[in-house]
């Protein structure tokens, strides 16, 4: 049983969605002397490296032979790093990274309908009528872009960055499902498991990198450190300490930080259906959260 959030944890889910929040902006300027093979690759590899480091630093261990524990391994991987952070570097190049932040946002929402099909959460009324509503918000952010598909690539981009968010959601999913690890080695060994995948296809499409430039090199840099490495030690303190539920709250300063960060640093554009979208997916992720989150904030 999790203990009442501390201060220690409230100024830890805040700095978690300020992390990844602005995990869209460091991507773009990564972009800006990279290709988007060679950005997805360098999260996956040094984030890698810096958790399996901690792994030895820590006395943590290899997990033992099991078939199904490296099949679920494998599976995670590919869904919550290599494929995801491949759609999201190529998918920026074209659209603003705060609408790849406000895609994100739908993550939670499509967990819950997955969850009831294929884990042990029913999807009741209330959950439905949130999820609903949410994806209604999605639609509202990609409806202009799907009307123009096959006329240009920012549609195909805008699809990219939503595609993002289903990996992460099924590997939610695949994550619940997989034996018992502990969350540091299984974080290193999903992100070795896209490093193995992506490094091959970098260096045969875009080569080894260079230094190019301080920023963009400085930001993919960061990119492998902070939103993968720091984060994951972040997140298993916040879990170990306040609980899954509490940890949620970051869902909704994720998209909310990458629009700042984008308007204020990128100088984009944010259209009016940003906002209106943003709305209506957060009310729809605190609808089918509610009980949970009333619980979680006024102990009742």
């Amino acid at each position: 049983m999790v203990d009442q959030p501390t201060s220690r944890d409230w100024s830890g889910v805040f700095s978690l969605g300020l992390i990844w929040g602005g995990t869209f902006m460091v991507v773009a300027m990564a972009l800006e002397g990279y290709g988007p093979i060679t950005v997805a690759t360098a999260r996956t590899t040094l984030g890698a490296v810096t958790l399996l480091g901690l792994m030895a630093v820590t006395k943590r261990r290899m997990p033992g032979f099991s078939a199904a524990l490296w099949w679920s391994i494998v599976i995670i991987g590919i869904l919550s790093s290599a494929l995801p952070f491949l759609l999201l570097s190529w998918g920026q190049q074209f659209v603003p990274s705060a609408f790849a932040g406000l895609s994100m946002a739908a993550i939670p929402l499509m967990v819950l309908p997955l969850a009831h099909f294929f884990s042990d959460e029913p999807l009741n009324t209330r959950r439905l009528v949130g999820v609903c509503l949410g994806f209604s918000g999605a639609l509202v952010l990609i409806g202009p872009g799907l009307a123009q598909i096959g006329q240009g690539t920012e549609p195909l981009a805008q699809l990219a960055c939503v595609s993002a968010a289903l990996c992460y959601a099924c590997a939610s999913i695949f994550t619940r499902r997989c034996p018992p690890i502990d969350p540091v080695v299984l974080a290193a060994l999903t992100l070795l498991v896209g490093a193995i995948i992506l490094l091959p296809i970098m260096l045969m499409t875009e080569g080894l990198p260079t230094w190019e430039g301080t920023r963009p090199s400085l930001a993919i840099i960061a990119l492998g450190l902070v939103p993968t490495a720091l984060a994951t030690l972040l997140r298993v303190s916040i879990i170990r300490s306040a609980g899954s539920v509490f940890l949620t709250l970051v869902n909704y300063q994720v998209p909310i930080w990458s629009m700042v960060f984008g308007a204020w640093i990128l100088s984009e554009a944010l259209p009016l259906r940003f906002f209106v979208a943003l709305a209506m997916i957060l009310t729809g992720l605190a609808i089918s959260q509610w009980f949970s989150l009333r619980k979680m904030l006024f102990g009742y």
